[in-house]
């Protein structure tokens, strides 16, 4: 799946996904929204965001761990 909103750059905080336009990571988001903070919370925090970039952000981490193989996997050797 395309997602217009990310940006992967090795130029750009060391090629780690961010808000495209922007140096804010995507782990960046997820982390703070795991953590309890609110949209509403993050946008005050983070001018440049918008409410489609945090959902960008949720839609590209859920395509990620829908395609990566899983760790546990990995691991048993399956």
């Amino acid at each position: 799946m395309k997602h217009e909103r990310i940006e992967i750059n090795p130029k750009i905080m060391f090629g780690k996904p961010v808000i495209k336009g922007t140096r804010i990571p995507v782990d960046l988001i997820l982390r703070a929204l795991g953590d309890g903070m609110t949209t509403e919370e993050l946008l005050e925090g983070y001018p440049r965001l918008t409410r489609e970039d945090v959902r960008a952000a949720q839609s590209f981490a859920a395509d990620y761990i829908t395609h990566e193989e899983l760790v546990y996997d990995a691991l048993d050797g399956r």
